[in-house]
Parts: C-alpha cells; sequence; structure tokens
C-alpha cells in the first residue's frame, strides 16, 4: 500500500478587533486574507489553539484569545477546501454542546470540521471554585467525554435528513436516537438534534504527552498531535502510541502522528546564524526563567540561578508531582537531566519545547524527509504565515522544496477534510 503523503497544517489567524473605531472588520479581514493564502497553497488544515484565560504573565499564550468555533465558522465561508480544526477543553466544555458546535461547524464548511481535545491546565478559576483536577481525573473526564461526543453521532441515522417532492427539508425525528448514557461525570439523554454532518463524525484530534494523554490518543484519537523536539525521542513517542493503539483494537496506520515543527527559514548558511543570533538577542532571561519554571511545573524558583550552569538536581521535578503541563515537564526534565545550562534551557523554553530547526529551505526540508521516511510524521504544523520576514520564505522556498522532494500532496484530496488526510470515512452504526 502506497503511503499517504505528508499533510500540513498552520495556525489560524486570530481575530482580534481593530484597534481604530475607523476600520470594523481589520481583524477578520486579514484571517481571511491568509487563510485565503493558506487554501491557495493547498495548505491540508487550519489549526487554532485555545486559553480560557488571561494570563499576565504571558506564559501560557495569547492573552485576549478568541472562541476557535467562531473564529473558524467565520472563515469557512471565506474557503471551501482547508480543514477547520478548534482546539476544544474536555475538562471545560460539556460533550452534548460541543456535539452541536462541531456538528453545525461540519455543515456549514461543508465537511471541513475537526476538533482538538485538551484537557487543559489552567483556566479552572474561571469555571467553578475548585482546584485544577488532577490529571487521572481530567483524562478520566476526557475519556467519558469522547465516548458521548461519538456516541451522539454515531447514534443518529446518516439519512434522518429528508427532502420532499416539492423541495422542503425536515429532519425524520424517528431516525434520531436516544444514547442514555449516565456516567462518572455526564448524564447525556439524546438524540443529537444537528443533522447528521456531512463527514458523519467530524476528524478527532488530541493533545497530551502524560502516560494519560497518550493513552487517551492511542484509544481515540485519529490524529495525535505531539511536541518532539528529536528524532530519536519521536521515534520512542510513535512507537509507545503504535503499541497501545494495537491494544486497543485501532487499524495499523492510526493514530496519525502530528509534529509542531518551529523554524527559522533563512537564504543561507550566514543568513540563518544572524537570523539565530538576533533571536538569541533578543530574549528576557527575567521573562524566560518564569516561562521556563512553568515548562517545568510551575512550583520551582530560578530567579538567583547563574545562567551558565545546570539545573541543581533537587530542581529538577518528580513527574508524579506535577499537576500542570505534565507531557511539556516531561521534556524539560529531560533536558535539564542532559546537563544542558540554565541559559540553554531559557532558549528551548522559547518553542516551549517543540522540535526547532534553523536553516534554508533546503537543511529544514533535510529534516522533515527524515522524519516523515522514518515513519514518525503524518501531519505537520508549519510556522511562518503572517510573519512578514518568513512568510515568503516559507510560501516561496519551504513549501516548493517539499513538493519538488514529492513528500506534499499538489491538490486536496476528495471533497471533505477526512479525505483531504485521507481517513477512512465513519461507518453508520445502523
Amino acid at each position: 500500500m502506497t503511503r499517504r503523503k505528508l499533510k500540513t497544517l498552520v495556525g489560524a489567524a486570530n481575530v482580534v478587533a481593530a484597534a481604530n473605531d475607523d476600520a470594523p472588520g481589520k481583524g477578520i479581514a486579514h484571517a481571511v486574507e491568509l487563510a485565503k493564502i493558506a487554501e491557495r497553497e493547498k495548505i491540508t488544515g487550519l489549526f487554532t489553539a485555545d486559553l480560557l484565560q488571561a494570563d499576565p504573565a504571558g506564559l501560557a499564550g495569547t492573552t485576549g484569545s478568541q472562541d476557535p468555533l467562531i473564529v473558524l465558522a467565520a472563515l469557512s465561508q471565506a474557503t471551501s477546501q482547508i480543514g477547520l480544526i478548534a482546539t476544544v477543553s474536555t475538562s471545560w466544555q460539556h460533550p452534548y454542546t460541543l456535539a452541536r458546535l462541531i456538528g453545525t461547524l461540519d455543515h456549514v464548511s461543508a465537511g471541513r470540521a475537526g476538533w482538538n481535545a485538551v484537557t487543559s491546565s489552567v483556566g479552572e478559576e474561571n469555571f467553578g471554585d475548585t482546584p485544577l483536577p488532577s490529571p487521572q481525573e481530567r483524562y478520566a473526564r476526557a475519556t467519558e467525554f469522547i465516548d458521548v461526543f461519538n456516541a451522539l453521532f454515531d447514534a443518529n441515522d446518516r439519512d434522518a435528513v429528508q427532502r420532499s417532492d416539492s423541495g422542503s427539508i425536515r429532519i425524520d425525528p424517528a431516525r434520531l436516537h436516544a444514547i442514555n448514557h449516565r456516567g462518572d461525570y455526564f448524564q447525556v439523554a439524546g438524540p443529537l438534534n444537528v443533522p447528521p454532518p456531512p463527514q458523519g463524525r467530524p476528524v478527532q484530534f488530541q493533545a497530551g504527552q502524560s502516560d494519560a494523554g497518550v493513552t487517551l490518543g492511542a484509544r481515540y484519537a485519529e490524529v495525535i498531535y505531539t511536541s518532539q523536539p528529536t528524532l530519536s525521542a519521536a521515534k520512542r513517542f510513535v512507537s509507545d502510541v503504535q503499541a497501545r493503539a494495537r491494544r486497543f483494537g485501532r487499524e495499523q496506520n492510526l493514530p496519525l502522528i502530528m509534529n509542531s515543527f518551529h523554524s527559522i527559514i533563512g537564504d543561507s548558511d550566514a543568513d540563518v546564524a544572524r537570523r539565530l543570533r538576533e533571536k538569541h538577542e533578543r530574549i528576557d532571561y527575567q521573562q524566560g526563567r518564569l516561562r521556563l519554571a512553568d515548562m517545568l511545573g510551575g512550583e520551582i524558583e530560578l530567579n538567583t540561578l547563574p545562567l551558565d550552569q545546570p539545573l541543581p538536581s533537587f530542581l529538577i521535578p518528580d513527574l508524579a508531582q506535577v499537576n500542570r503541563r505534565q507531557g511539556r515537564a516531561s521534556i524539560f526534565r529531560e533536558f535539564a537531566l542532559q546537563g544542558l545550562t540554565l541559559r540553554e534551557l531559557i532558549i528551548k523554553a522559547e518553542e516551549t519545547g517543540h522540535w526547532f530547526v534553523a536553516g534554508t529551505p533546503e537543511s529544514l526540508a533535510d529534516a522533515i524527509q527524515a522524519r516523515y521516511q522514518a515513519g514518525v510524521l503524518d501531519v505537520i504544523s508549519l510556522h511562518g504565515l503572517g510573519q512578514p520576514d518568513q512568510q515568503d520564505r516559507l510560501l516561496n522556498g519551504l513549501l516548493p522544496e517539499l513538493r519538488k522532494r514529492g513528500l506534499l500532496d499538489e491538490d486536496y484530496q476528495g471533497h471533505d477534510f477526512r479525505s483531504s488526510l485521507e481517513l477512512a470515512a465513519r461507518p453508520d452504526s445502523h
């Protein structure tokens, strides 16, 4: 069987409000422009992160993130083929509500919806007065959440929508079925009252690198989003995911492996070295200490440590004691155990533990091709779109180089997002 080609994602632009009252729509116009560029370049999908709190220290992400489902619904009307993936917290959302939202997005986009399940490590202050649940409880809730979400879609007959001879459309309620779920976290009778969406069930992404997170992804994800900074780490991760997926009876090629690729693209080796040096010169090392502490679980003090010495062993976290960002803490724990200095760790924290390469389009393509050929990369999230000094090098340097090597599709595959990813259609349950 011929292996599918590498699939590509880029971040969907955050639709911030226009700064000037006399420029309404400026934010959405910019987001639409970038979405159209991505579709013209045959990028497989637009991926959105989400943040459910305002983070004054700027450690967890962009303060003021807007709801990804509304942004993607807007972008769906300016595009026709590119996939639309919204990150959603299973800790702070409800599966019935989400099924209605994602199902509706699949309809308004003509079959291009996907969602990325995360359990969230921040934001609990906005959803009640209880502390952040343990990773074990968050993933137990996520497991039940996805079971309910899937059951709601699978229970309804695909032909529930009927068209009369006069052309009017009605939903036959007899073809919508209850699920009568009663579990530890949710009581959902159903049926889902959204007509069966074009894809049957929207594409399932999942992000989470703790042990429980990997198990969840191996069990449910069609695409698992991971941060593997090195090829050797990626090989270990994929081997583990595949072994767990087989124990759940999954198909051999599922889940697909998605890695976020952070990069600096330069025109020559000298240009790359200059850009990398300037990037390092811009680092605020005091802020970097806070960011690194957050990457290590958030409970350590780094302010008085010298930059050019390794972390003392007593500051390297025990993962069993980490409640927030356990997967990220695992990556930085490994870096610290390798003896990296505080300065080197802060530099790596700038990329939050993601795979990072600085190089020319050719050398970046070499790195991507090596992972693809090693069987540890199916979907890659590319950075640079919307960045003035990198967009041209992405669109006219890296992407053409990957196409020249035969790694990317020349056009969209099929008529919906599931087809573009070359995933099987979801089977009907009736």
